[in-house]
């Protein structure tokens, strides 16, 4: 959840430091801090609560210069945000520095252990307890006193480490938190995810579990956890720090909701071919789809609401019984799972610790794992049976959008071919919806021009103290997104119910003035949701609809404001629907003046459990 970089090279390194922290703001912090060596080896820190200009003003009050650092930004777990326990963190004399992600679980014993050896700590972290390891165990090798120290801990962790004995060298290593080594020319570097890389290069290793990189200004060698050197090819990633950059938005929010149709384009195009689904990329034949008895499929947070989408869409055109499963309650429940049972994971980082556990919980128990991931080469893509890519590019905002409408591609695509091939729809339907599928780009392009009308209503509802979202069936799954994407980047209270719920208690709490969003894109079930509206009209309520277009006439009577997508195949329409829902919230968040990109308590990847 917070962000590590490091740099070894000519350049100057505390400038390095801060830049790559500021490509890692979106993943969420309240403390940042940066450790340097001097010519000597002698290890300086700064670092400070709050914001990276915070810690900007005091290093413009320096005179540091280095071309060995180490940076990191801080979400507090174990101790309050503030200067003691913000990284990097130092052994008793100075001599080793270190930078921590993750979560370390056995801190306390080992808190005593090293108390009960003389150890003093100055802080209520978990990541000092691994700083005193390394020094107690240093005797002029780093990466062995890295190894032994890694080998008392439990929980997770990405670390970076320099030490005044080295001073040209870091050492990193990493277990269950991301932790990437970025090849340079006369420099290398290390970082949380690529953004903070790019700049510098687009050659990079990702760290395997337990791991170590030892990193100088010329080379990266990499050894595994029994000191045998490792080796393998780099990857090259292919999209640039533009990507990566706002181009000119406000926010990284809205350019992203802004990307969606080109990047569900590239997320369907290269898989549509001969008017069907192809999915080339990996290892899924016709025969095991055949054979698909039962799906379980296991996320968290708007993944989830993509998945429980896909529930939807699975079931109801291919017959196959799909469970989903909230990723950090997966492993707990001792799932019934085998050699017949597929799994889908689905992440847009591929390091959500939690989807993770649950992959590493179903192979353990001989399931087949399929992952629907964003970010190539992460933990998820790697240790998956099979990947299928989402081909968002990078999305740095912490509200995920294009991330979310992309995964719900790639599950249509999916479910569409498995209900072609199990016999469950024909030929005809099946060209009819990947058709259908193939305008989505364009519809979602059809309802951005809308955003006028949806900062308009916004502007006049952004002091709502509690919005309720509802829907039924697929309506229901898209309601919760939509109530997610409000909550996160507004702090307005928001929760979504099946529509037909409301009378079961909630309706309590609808009073004169109560806003509610009504998601009505389906026609089955589209009188039993006008019914539930009228029931929160009639208390007083005001009503923002979203429908398709065919069906604004029969909203009229009762909706305050209208917002209609094209019309597509019912089923289809959550791609198209989920935009406007995205661009409110965006603008409810900007009329309160909130931090869009970056909401509180949050991080953009949730690498601890």
């Amino acid at each position: 959840m917070c962000g590590i970089v490091g740099y070894v090279g000519e350049k100057d390194a505390i400038g390095v430091l801060t830049g790559g922290l500021k490509k890692l703001e979106y993943r969420g912090y309240d403390s940042a801090g940066v450790a340097w060596q001097d010519a000597d080896g002698n290890i300086s820190i700064i670092k400070e609560k709050g914001k990276l200009k915070e810690l900007e003003k005091l290093i413009a009050e320096t005179d540091a210069a280095a071309t060995v650092g180490i940076g990191h930004t801080r979400w507090a777990t174990h101790g309050e945000p503030n200067y003691v326990n913000s990284h990097p963190h130092t052994s008793t004399a100075g001599d080793v520095a270190i930078v921590h992600n993750g979560i370390i679980e056995n801190y306390m014993a080992l808190r005593q252990w090293l108390s009960a050896k003389g150890v003093t700590f100055a802080s209520e972290t978990d990541t000092e307890v691994i700083v005193h390891l390394i020094r107690h165990f240093l005797d002029g090798d780093l990466k062995q006193a890295v190894l032994k120290a890694i080998s008392m801990l439990e929980g997770s962790y990405a670390l970076g480490v320099i030490c005044k004995d080295d001073p040209d060298e870091i050492v990193a290593v990493r277990k269950d938190s991301p932790l990437v080594v970025g090849i340079g020319n006369g420099e290398n570097l290390i970082a949380s995810d690529i953004p903070a890389l790019l700049e510098y290069t687009k050659d990079v290793y990702f760290l395997e579990d337990k791991e170590i990189a030892v990193i100088t200004k010329d080379k990266v060698r990499l050894f595994d956890q029994y000191l045998n050197r490792v080796k393998r090819e780099p990857f090259h990633v292919d999209w640039d720090i533009a990507q990566a950059e706002k181009a000119g938005y406000e926010h990284f929010m809205i350019k992203e909701i802004e990307e969606q149709p080109r990047a569900l384009m590239e997320t369907a195009n290269p898989r549509i071919k001969d008017g069907g689904v192809s999915f080339d990329e990996i290892d899924l034949s016709n025969e095991r789809l055949k054979g698909l008895g039962k799906i379980t499929i296991v996320a968290c947070g708007t993944a989830y609401h993509a998945s429980c989408v896909g529930k939807y869409i699975i079931e109801r055109y291919a017959r196959v019984p799909v469970e989903v499963e909230i990723a950090s309650e997966f492993r707990y429940k001792n799932p019934i799972l085998d050699g017949e049972t597929f799994v889908v994971v689905v992440s847009q980082s591929g390091e959500t610790a939690d989807t993770i556990a649950a992959l590493r919980e179903a192979k353990q128990r001989g399931a087949f794992v399929l992952a629907i991931c964003n970010v190539v080469g992460s933990t998820i893509a790697r240790e998956a049976d099979a990947v299928l890519y989402t081909r968002a590019g990078p999305e740095i905002a912490v509200a995920s959008t294009k991330a979310y409408t992309t995964q719900l591609m790639t599950l249509y695509l999916f479910a569409v071919k498995l209900a072609y091939v199990k016999g469950r729809i024909n030929g005809e339907e099946y060209a009819s919806y990947v058709s259908e599928l193939q305008k989505a780009p364009g519809h979602v392009e059809t309802v951005l021009q809308k955003k006028g009308a949806l900062q308009k209503y916004a502007s006049e509802h952004f002091m709502e103290h509690s919005v309720f979202y509802i829907g039924r069936g697929l309506d229901y799954a898209l309601a919760m997104e939509g109530s997610l994407k409000l909550k996160e980047i507004s702090y307005i209270h928001s929760e979504a119910y099946a529509a037909g719920e409301l009378k079961h208690g909630t309706i309590a709490l609808i009073e004169k003035g109560t806003l509610v969003v009504a998601v009505l894109t389906q026609e089955e079930l589209f009188e039993k949701c006008v019914s539930n509206v009228k029931e929160v009209t009639t208390r007083g309520a005001k009503v923002l609809v979203v429908t398709q277009e065919r069906f604004i006439e029969r909203v009229a009577d009762f909706a305050d404001e209208v917002v209609a997508v094209p019309d597509t195949v019912d089923f289809i329409a959550p791609i198209s629907a989920i935009v406007p829902m995205q661009v409110f919230a965006y603008y409810m968040s900007v009329q309160k003046g909130c931090d869009v990109d970056k909401p509180r308590n949050l991080a953009k990847s949730v690498t601890v459990e």
